[in-house]
Order: structure tokens, then C-alpha cells, then sequence
């Protein structure tokens, strides 16, 4: 060790493999009756398997607001129905979707995460489309039985005119990504749309909102 003038110490560590470090401190998540899985993670257990490259894209399992909306769509999703993942990141819910029967598109605004989600759909044996863009260009795609959007809550304020739109009659909404202290702000605008409040989840400082037209 090297004393330092202001009062820390300089010590060299031993080289590690910091990437196999991370990758064996990388365990898997429960959420609902999903288990997300990296690809080096063996799995024979029970639960169905979501597996996902950790990266760049949101959405690995390992946030409060993806653990919700999985749990969610376990809940509300039929299989069959038309899906759409606004925000996809990584293609988790989506996938997730596919993998209970739904017919998913994920939509994204940022084109870079794109290739990462159809690849973790290959991974998956998931059959899911895969677009770039906002929930306007989405729109010509649906109508969608059911919508989940894990995004912020000023964003769900100023897309709530719109999610009317995309719904078929029957179709409900599953928003996150909601800081409990914002959730009151979404609420309004959803209900100056004319939306009717499902149900209310939460997981530490986040929410999920479900919600019927």
C-alpha cells in the first residue's frame, strides 16, 4: 500500500475477471410464474424461462418495474390476443407475452435495442415483430387487445389522448415505470380519457397500473 498526501490509500488488487465476476453475481429473477435467465444461467427447474442477454436495453428482470409488468401480463393476457410492448427495450414483456399465447409487437423510438430483442427472441423460440418507432406508428398495426408500456409517468400523461386508440373494444392497459409519488398524475389523465382503474400494484418506491376502457 502507497500512503497518499491527502489521506487515502493506493493499493494494487490482483487482476480478476471482472466479467466473469459479474456474470456469476448475475442471478436469476423470479417474477410471476416467469424466471429471467441470463444464457449462461442452466435451467431445469419450474417457472417459465425468459431468457435475456444482459446489456445495453432495458429490461432484465432485475427492476422493480419489469417484475411488475410480467406479473401483470400473467394476469390479464389471453392467450390469443394481439399485444403491444411500446417501449420493448430488450423484448422481455413481449416475449414474455408470446411465451403465454399472445400474438406481440414491441415497438421502440431508440433503433439501437432493435437487434438485441430479436435476438432474444430467437433465444426464446419467440415469435415476435420488432419495429422502430413511437406508439403513433404502432397505431396502423393494431388494434391491440392489450398494451404494457413500461415507460415514465409525465410520458403516460402525454400519450394518454392516444392509448385510446390502440385499444380493441375489451382492451386494457398495463402501465409502469411509475414512482408512487407520480402515480396521482397518471391517474387523472387516465381518467380524462375515460379509463377505468383495474388494478393498482407496487413494489418498493414503483407502481403498475391496469387499466380498462
Amino acid at each position: 500500500p502507497l500512503d497518499l498526501p491527502f489521506g487515502g490509500v493506493w493499493e494494487e488488487l490482483p487482476d480478476e475477471d471482472w466479467l466473469s465476476a459479474w456474470r456469476r453475481d448475475l442471478k436469476p429473477v423470479w417474477a410471476g410464474p416467469f424466471v429471467v435467465l441470463a444464457p449462461w444461467h442452466p435451467w431445469e427447474g419450474e417457472g417459465i424461462p425468459l431468457v435475456i442477454e444482459p446489456g445495453m436495453a432495458f429490461g432484465t428482470g432485475h427492476h422493480e418495474t419489469t417484475r411488475l409488468a410480467l406479473s401483470a401480463l400473467a394476469r390479464h393476457l389471453r392467450p390469443g390476443e394481439r399485444v403491444l410492448d411500446l417501449g420493448t427495450g430488450s423484448g422481455i414483456l413481449a416475449i414474455a407475452a408470446a411465451k403465454l399465447g399472445g400474438k406481440a409487437l414491441g415497438v421502440d423510438i431508440d433503433e439501437t435495442v432493435l437487434p438485441q430483442a430479436e435476438e432474444n427472441a430467437r433465444r426464446n423460440g419467440a415469435g415476435v415483430r420488432f419495429l422502430p418507432g413511437s406508439l403513433e406508428e404502432a397505431l396502423p398495426h393494431g388494434p391491440f387487445d392489450l398494451l404494457v408500456a413500461n415507460l415514465f409517468a409525465e410520458l403516460h400523461r402525454e400519450l394518454a389522448p392516444l392509448y385510446p386508440k390502440a385499444l380493441a373494444p375489451g382492451g386494457r392497459l398495463l402501465l409502469t415505470g411509475i414512482l408512487a409519488e407520480k402515480a396521482t398524475l397518471v391517474k387523472e389523465a387516465m381518467a380524462r380519457e375515460g379509463f377505468s382503474l383495474l388494478e393498482e400494484e407496487r413494489e418498493g418506491e414503483w407502481v403498475l397500473l391496469a387499466y380498462g376502457i
